[in-house]
């Protein structure tokens, strides 16, 4: 009986030592072996704010629809995305601004990405001038996409 304890012992050692052993080789295959997906993107989410720093009055859903329908559709007609929100930042005065806001994403071909990068800062220059806004955030990360 004391020979099969042993034995059991050993096997159970054995696998636990293997699996201590071979446990990170798993995981970092896990990352090399995930199928590529899609077509490699640029992800861009542009952040627009809606308070008015001249003290007027919010920008509209209605407004900004009719900006998105205007300024962004004509040159993205594939598709995009628009979120609501709520957000804060600090203004160029030190001020935090608590406002509702909008996050805009925009998804295109790397190969399109110069003339796609001038388009998305015309529409940031007509956001803050439409609406006197400091400024329009955007954030640019790397994608795989499949429609």
């Amino acid at each position: 009986m004391n020979i099969h304890l042993t034995r059991t012992r050993a096997v159970l050692a054995s696998a636990a030592l293997l699996l201590a052993v071979g446990a990170p080789t798993a995981y970092a295959t896990l990352d090399d072996g995930t199928p590529q997906r899609g077509e490699p993107y640029i992800e861009t989410s542009l952040l627009f704010g809606t308070e008015r720093p001249d003290g007027g009055p919010a920008v509209t859903d209605k407004q900004f629809t009719g900006f998105v329908d205007k300024e962004v559709t004509p040159d993205f007609p594939d598709g995009l995305t628009v979120r609501t929100g709520r957000g804060q930042w600090r203004d160029a005065s030190g001020a935090i601004e608590k406002e509702r806001s909008y996050e805009l994403i925009l998804l295109y071909p790397v190969a399109r990405a110069g003339a796609s990068d001038r388009k998305i800062e015309e529409i940031r220059r007509a956001y803050e001038k439409a609406f006197g806004q400091e400024s329009v955030g955007r954030v640019d990360d790397r994608a795989r996409v499949d429609f």
